[in-house]
């Protein structure tokens, strides 16, 4: 039998509840709704990190973070390091890689990876080229900003005027993966398309052009979570950050625009997706592809009265993230939205099952097909980790002055203060539980307190919890950090 197609769409910075059919009534998205008619959507998937370079090095792989050192947005993959592209490349699928890289180092080439790669900014293929990274589009003025303006750290812009600046290669990507998967289907050769896509929405600074802009009722918007300058028992990072990004005095109604215009960049990535959606079934090529969309973090967007993402901080709005899949017609698939405890890095393992392959390299994901048919049991824990140990200073990402909009962030991981310390989380149910190196531990129940306000770490009630949650997380570090790879060196 003719293996199936695989599709990875790949969003940059959504957060899950910024879906419709995830609770969101002011959320159009619409094509991704359809994927639970048809396939499962995750409602409780988590990254392994939340910032990008260390998701994607482990959501490729199979790999925590903290077992290959991928914890800082500068330290990419080693040319020994396993890579899910590299394996189904390997194993006779045609694989295009469109768009961001965040995972091989731009001095080497892609040529392992792919058989074809595209940066989004030409129609060139780089794949065998070096020194090629990922270059989007900036949007907005030249001029030097006022540093005490309060929008100035807010990464808000509004309403672009057009298609043609900020954002515009994600038009090109998607015009990319459309005449891709064309071509392939006027190809007579049986080698099977694996398409990876990422795009770089809704990834700040928030702006979006009409129709897109002016689609979400501000008057509809699920309420943001309380200033963390209110709420006691949170992690430095997040009061440091709220204490430089100059954003407390903003009326709700700006946090209104700057909301509504980050799920208008979810509808557009939304509409997006539906444009390959229907060039697969154009050119029948739907009903025998696997495809996942999903997210490698989440972002603020206002809540706490802080914007972006954070490197060692876990709730929800930045470590929950979308996690859809459509397989093919030759898998049994029972649709809905699922409760189960999933993590990203479980697609390595799914992909190789819808295959039938063996991955030949350690990796710690669970594949997903018997969530698929409608097994709700998964995994009776998930996780996500980041930030570092004192002295680290090579994952502090310096070199960003005041004049940047992450100088709030990037100065406090620079600090050897507690702000940028060690952490992971654990969530087992409905109970979160994240440990940190220099500062109080922190416990949520998330059925009483799913804005993640009142930390229950010394409520004595859940002693007999945190002592539970400190075993099985030393359990996971056990378990996952000395792994011995699946090969013998000659000696």
């Amino acid at each position: 039998m003719k293996k199936q197609n695989i599709i990875m769409f790949v969003a940059d910075q959504m957060r899950s509840d910024s879906l419709h059919h995830l609770g969101n009534k002011a959320s159009i998205t619409p094509n991704l709704d359809q994927i639970v008619n048809e396939g499962v959507s995750f409602e409780n998937a988590y990254c392994q990190n939340p910032v990008c370079v260390p998701s994607r090095c482990s959501f490729l792989t199979g790999l925590y973070p903290h077992t290959t050192g991928h914890r800082t947005m500068h330290y990419l993959q080693r040319e020994d390091e396993p890579n899910i592209l590299k394996t189904m490349k390997q194993n006779g699928y045609d694989v295009v890689w469109i768009g961001r890289n965040d995972v091989v180092p731009a001095t080497r080439a892609k040529t392992e990876y792919c058989d074809e790669f595209y940066d989004g900014n030409s129609d060139e293929n780089l794949r065998d080229a070096e020194g090629v990274t990922f270059a989007p589009k900036k949007s907005g003025s030249s001029k030097e900003k006022d540093i005490t303006d309060d929008n100035f750290y807010s990464f808000y812009i509004g309403k672009l005027e057009d298609s043609n600046g900020y954002g515009s290669v994600d038009w090109k990507c998607v015009e990319l993966a459309l005449k891709t998967i064309e071509r392939k289907a006027k190809e007579k050769n049986e080698k099977p398309l694996f398409l990876y896509c990422t795009i770089s929405f809704p990834h700040p600074p928030y702006g979006c052009e009409e129709p897109w802009y002016s689609s979400i009722d501000r008057n509809n918007l699920p309420e943001r979570r309380p200033n963390i300058s209110t709420i006691e028992g949170k992690a430095s990072m997040l009061y440091g950050i709220n204490s430089k990004q100059n954003l407390n005095g903003w009326t709700e109604e700006r946090f209104n625009e700057l909301r509504a215009t980050y799920l208008a960049m979810v509808s557009r990535f939304d509409h997006q997706f539906g444009m390959i959606v229907d060039k697969l079934k154009e050119t029948d090529q739907y009903d025998n592809s696997n495809i996942f969309v999903f997210s490698d973090h989440g972002d603020y967007t206002g809540d706490y009265t802080i914007t972006e993402k954070v490197q060692n901080c876990f709730e929800d709005p930045i470590s929950n993230v979308p996690l859809l899949i459509k397989p093919s017609k030759n898998i049994e698939v029972k649709p809905r939205v699922s409760s189960a405890l999933v993590e990203l890095l479980d697609i390595p393992a799914t992909i190789a099952d819808m295959a039938g392959i063996e991955l030949d390299y350690t990796q710690f994901g669970k594949s997903l097909i018997n969530c698929l048919s409608g097994e709700e049991e998964h995994k009776d824990a998930v996780f996500c980790e980041g930030g570092r140990i004192h002295g680290e200073e090579q994952a502090m990402e310096k070199g960003h002055g005041p004049q940047s909009p992450y100088w709030p962030r990037l100065s406090c991981q620079g600090s050897e203060g507690p702000e940028h310390t060690k952490a992971c989380m654990i969530r087992i149910g409905d109970v979160k539980y994240i440990m940190r190196l220099y500062e109080k531990d922190e416990l949520y129940n998330l059925k009483d307190d799913p804005m993640e306000i009142n930390n229950l770490i010394d409520n004595p009630e859940y002693k007999e919890t945190v002592l539970y949650m400190k075993e099985r997380l030393l359990k996971f570090y056990m378990e996952t950090s000395d792994f011995v790879p699946n090969k013998r060196d000659l000696r």
